[in-house]
């Protein structure tokens, strides 16, 4: 029923193999486009929009330096991966 198809990557320009059994799982999710992307350039794209920007902040409840993915502010406190889980009870 289906058969492997070359296309041409939209970020990169190489070509691609879309496999029938890629086909097939587009068509079992109800997928009606076929992918743009190489699979290298997928997971570039994936992996670009997980780098979050971090800051630098000092834990308000032990000291210590950390990052946070957020821009600290003067009126609120900011806490290390440690003693926020512990604020939160985990």
């Amino acid at each position: 029923m289906y058969t492997d198809k070359t296309l041409v990557c939209k970020d990169c320009g190489n070509e691609f193999v879309f496999t029938a059994g890629e086909q097939e799982f587009y068509a079992e999710k109800g997928f009606t486009n076929e992918p743009q992307r190489c699979k290298q350039c997928r997971d570039a794209k994936k992996n670009a929009s997980r780098n979050r920007e971090m800051f630098p902040a000092t834990c308000a409840s032990c000291g210590k330096e950390c990052q946070v993915p957020f821009k600290p502010r003067d009126d609120r406190p900011v806490y290390c991966s440690e003693c926020f889980a512990k604020q939160k009870g985990v």
